[in-house]
């Protein structure tokens, strides 16, 4: 099943057209990235689908419920983190959760079981201060936490790990990574990395249409690699095969990398073995999503 449906969807802002005949289909308990450049229209597909922007055509379907502009009743199915999550500085997180649960009608019983259960989850189970003296990590973390507080269908996170440090992109990431066994996560993001860690599916989205989408192993597998890393034993060695093949390209003093044809590779390795050069690897250069990405959108 599909927690969200995108069909046709048209936007401009003035002349500006922003999303162009959009199609986008994302699967139940999957991470999925949508992954484009700044100004791609990502963060205009994340407005729309959560009903704050009118599309001028084409229709969102959440859960099976189709979302209108202005009443946002699919949103009972949504949580949501924008880039820069804004908090009540002056209080504690279990204030401002408790406050987000009354909004959303829970129970008190229900928000403290759940605050608790979700300040464990995002790993600020023991923290005690008030919001104000949060890092940003701390603060997308509790965001993350608020999203998921009404056990939502769908967890929609805009660009969650674009500010901040390895460290916090790596704890953010498994905080979502977690949070697939609860929801299906729809994260917006340009970091290609963050996407190969940790996601099931991923969407290109260029120039304001999905230019490629599907499981990360079917987009891997629509671009078969051209390429080897070759090891050698002796440094005056790797010197004369760069000489004696252009192809091949030195990364390090003894890595050579080659690019293009198999049958010329075999002929290297015919070079190779008919001399006998010592090797100390071969490997093959896998496909990557940076790669795909690079070419799609050129």
């Amino acid at each position: 099943m599909d927690v969200l449906t995108i069909q046709t969807l048209n936007k401009s802002f003035g002349s500006k057209k922003v999303l162009y005949g959009l199609e986008l289909s994302v699967p139940e308990h999957s991470i999925f990235g949508f992954i484009g450049k700044n100004g791609a229209g990502k963060t205009t597909t994340m407005k729309a689908i959560l009903g704050l922007i009118k599309c001028d055509s084409g229709a969102i379907y959440v859960m099976g419920e189709k979302v209108h502009f202005g009443q946002t009743s699919t949103n009972r199915y949504i949580g949501y983190l924008p880039d820069v999550p804004e908090f009540y500085s002056y209080m504690t997180m279990t204030e401002y959760l408790t406050l987000c649960g009354n909004l959303c009608g829970m129970g008190k019983a229900d928000i403290e079981t759940r605050s608790t259960e979700l300040l464990e989850l995002v790993g600020l189970g023991q923290e005690k201060r008030r919001i104000k003296g949060f890092s940003r990590g701390m603060k997308q973390r509790l965001g993350i936490a608020q999203a998921l507080l009404n056990r939502p269908k769908l967890l929609i996170c805009d660009e969650p790990t674009s500010a901040l440090d390895p460290a916090g992109r790596k704890e953010i990431l498994d905080i979502l990574l977690a949070a697939k066994e609860q929801t299906t996560v729809l994260f917006s993001t340009h970091i290609l990395s963050d996407v190969e860690r940790i996601c099931t599916d991923a969407a290109f989205l260029n120039d304001g249409k999905i230019a490629m989408q599907g499981t990360i192993a079917e987009l891997r597998g629509k671009r078969s690699s051209n390429g080897f890393f070759i090891e050698i034993e002796k440094k005056e060695v790797t010197d004369t095969l760069a000489e004696a093949f252009s192809e091949l390209q030195r990364t390090e003093e003894n890595v050579l990398v080659f690019h293009g044809d198999e049958n010329r590779f075999f002929y290297i390795m015919q070079y190779i073995s008919e001399n006998r050069i010592p090797i100390q690897r071969i490997e093959r250069i896998e496909p990557t999503l940076e790669s795909l990405f690079l070419e799609v959108t050129k």
